[in-house]
């Protein structure tokens, strides 16, 4: 674990950093987007200024996940200044709460306040397919050494409600944004587990009947982080496999990071549309 002081000190440290190798976040830099598996592509579509290797990053760990690059890539979209994580930081790759969730500290130190958030998820819901896009309204805790855990504390004068996470607006702006674009998006509930292995068909018919849509291996401590610093989040699972217990089939990390792909230029789509919007 990393005490409150020097987890804000290595914010402090990566931000310093960053704007001395991305100029436009010398000044307010309001997006960031983090990356999940197979979503990487997006980064593509950024004009990009710098890209910067997390390893090169003050007291930041590796991403060592497949899919994941493992770089910040610093540019412009909807002609917009934005930074984003081609890769994050999971708890089953061994790092404690307070690391994994170090970018969102940094993030705040940059003056964000819009944060997309994307990841693979399996498809509980039988009305969902693989590349389609859920909104993410709410979400169950199932990691067990997550946000309980959580020892830095950021003071933003603010209780969180567990409902305020996912901004409401934005939610039903990508849902207008789908259906003008022609393409699936649903929304509904992640359920978060440790990973890194999948789930057992007890398991996927468990979180159907508590009330999950799609099932994943992250996001809940950024999600968490970034509420607390007020940021407006927009979730999106990008729906890789079936997870049907009925007819459950094996997956690959491969597999999934190719569904993401098809997704991928509907993804672009909701986050460029949310950026003008919240610039017009």
């Amino acid at each position: 674990m990393i005490n409150s002081q020097l987890l804000q000190q290595h914010a402090v440290e990566a931000a310093e950093f960053i704007r001395g190798k991305f100029p436009a976040a010398q000044q307010a830099l309001r997006h960031a987007i983090i990356l999940g598996t197979g979503a990487g592509v997006l980064a593509e579509q950024i004009d990009i200024e710098t890209t910067i290797d997390y390893g090169q990053i003050p007291n930041f760990p590796k991403s060592t996940a497949l899919g994941h690059k493992g770089q910040l890539v610093c540019g412009r979209l909807a002609d917009q200044p934005v930074i984003a994580m081609q890769g994050r930081f999971h708890l089953y790759e061994g790092y404690d709460v307070d690391l994994a969730t170090l970018p969102i500290h940094l993030m705040h130190q940059l003056n964000i306040d819009t944060l997309f958030v994307s990841n693979a998820s399996g498809g509980m819901n039988p009305k969902m397919s693989s590349g389609d896009i859920m909104l993410i309204d709410s979400h169950i805790d199932l990691m067990y050494r997550s946000t309980s855990n959580m020892t830095g504390q950021v003071q933003s004068g603010r209780t969180l409600l567990r409902s305020d996470a996912y901004d409401k607006d934005m939610i039903e702006a990508a849902l207008t944004c789908a259906r003008k674009n022609n393409f699936t998006a649903h929304q509904g509930v992640y359920a978060a587990m440790l990973g890194p292995n999948y789930e057992t068909r007890a398991e996927y018919r468990f979180l159907r009947r508590v009330g999950a849509d799609v099932v994943g291996m992250s996001t809940v401590p950024e999600v968490t982080v970034a509420a607390k610093y007020k940021m407006r989040v927009l979730g999106l699972s990008v729906i890789t496999n079936i997870a049907n217990p009925d007819v459950l089939e094996s997956t690959s990390g491969q597999e999934v990071i190719d569904a993401a792909l098809v997704a991928a230029p509907n993804l672009k789509t909701i986050v460029v549309d949310a950026i003008k919007a919240s610039t017009a």
